[in-house]
C-alpha cells in the first residue's frame, strides 16, 4: 500500500531533504522513524529536494508498507518520536502508481527579506541594509512570464534534461515589516528561487536595470545572473496535486 505524507520542518539543522553520505537530513530522520514504528525497511521520496537550510512550510513524501493502522494514533506516535523541528501533519492512502514528485501539478515558495534589524527574524528572513526598489523588483518580476528556460538561474552542472519551467506567479509585497516574494511554477531548479531573488535585490538595489532581466535569461548562463541569496530564508510553502490522487 502506498501512503503520502503531509509535514513540515525546520531546515537549519539539516544538509537538506535529500540523504547525504556523512550528514544529516530530514529524510534520514523520517525514514529511521518510520522504520522504528513500523517494524519494516522504510524508505521515502519527498516532492522535491530542499538544499541545506532551507525550510518547509508544506512537503509531501510518499513510502510503501503492508502495514495498516488507525490514523491519528499512528500520527501521534510519529510525531512523537521525530524531533520538535520535524512534524507530521497527515497521512492517507493513494494510488499504488502515485508519485510525490512526478504528479505534483505545482511548487510554490516564499522568500523573505527585511530591511530593519530584528533580533526576533534574522534566523528565518534575509536582512538587506539598504532601501530596495519593489517596484522595479515586482516589475522584474514579470519579465519570468515571458520565457520558459530559465538556465541561467539553475545551478551549474544540475544533471537535468530541460532548463524550461513554466511561471504560474512571481510577485513581491509587504507583509508587516518584511518584504515577501511568492513564486510558483510546475517545476523548479537547483538554486532557481535564490538566483532569481538575488538577481532581482540587485535591481531593487540599483545596481542593474530591470530591462536586464531580458538579456540575463536569455544568456542562459549563471554567471550573468545575481548572487545567489542566503537558504535560511526561504520556504517551500505549497505543494498542488490531482484530486484523484488519494485512494
Amino acid at each position: 500500500m502506498r501512503y503520502f505524507l503531509e509535514l513540515s520542518y525546520n531546515g537549519k539543522p539539516y544538509h537538506g531533504w535529500q540523504n547525504q553520505p556523512n550528514a544529516i537530513s530530514v529524510q534520514e530522520v523520517i525514514e529511521k522513524a518510520l522504520t522504528t514504528i513500523l517494524g519494516e525497511k522504510i524508505s521515502i521520496m519527498g516532492a522535491g529536494r530542499t538544499d541545506a537550510g532551507v525550510h518547509a512550510s508544506q512537503m509531501f513524501a510518499h513510502f510503501d508498507s503492508q502495514m495498516a493502522f488507525e490514523k491519528e494514533k499512528f500520527l501521534y506516535k510519529l510525531n512523537s518520536y521525530l524531533p520538535l523541528d520535524i512534524a507530521i501533519h497527515d497521512i492517507f492512502r493513494v494510488h499504488d502508481e502515485a508519485h510525490t514528485r512526478f504528479d505534483a501539478l505545482s511548487r510554490q515558495y516564499l522568500y523573505r527579506i527585511t530591511t530593519k534589524k530584528n533580533v526576533f527574524q534574522f534566523e528565518q528572513s534575509y536582512f538587506v541594509k539598504k532601501p530596495l526598489d519593489v517596484d522595479k523588483m515586482n516589475a522584474a518580476s514579470k519579465i519570468l512570464f515571458d520565457y520558459e528556460d530559465f538556465q541561467c538561474f539553475s545551478k551549474s552542472n544540475t544533471d537535468v534534461k530541460t532548463y524550461n519551467c513554466e511561471i504560474m506567479k512571481a510577485e513581491w509585497f509587504y507583509k508587516d515589516d518584511e518584504l515577501h516574494f511568492v513564486i510558483k511554477a510546475n517545476r523548479f531548479l537547483r538554486n532557481m528561487v535564490r538566483a532569481i531573488v538575488g538577481t532581482m535585490v540587485n535591481i531593487g538595489l540599483g545596481k542593474i536595470a530591470v530591462e536586464e532581466m531580458h538579456s540575463i535569461i536569455q544568456s542562459k548562463s549563471r554567471s550573468e545572473a545575481g548572487f545567489s541569496v542566503p537558504a535560511h530564508a526561504l520556504f517551500l510553502t505549497h505543494i498542488e496535486y490531482p484530486e484523484d490522487i488519494k485512494k
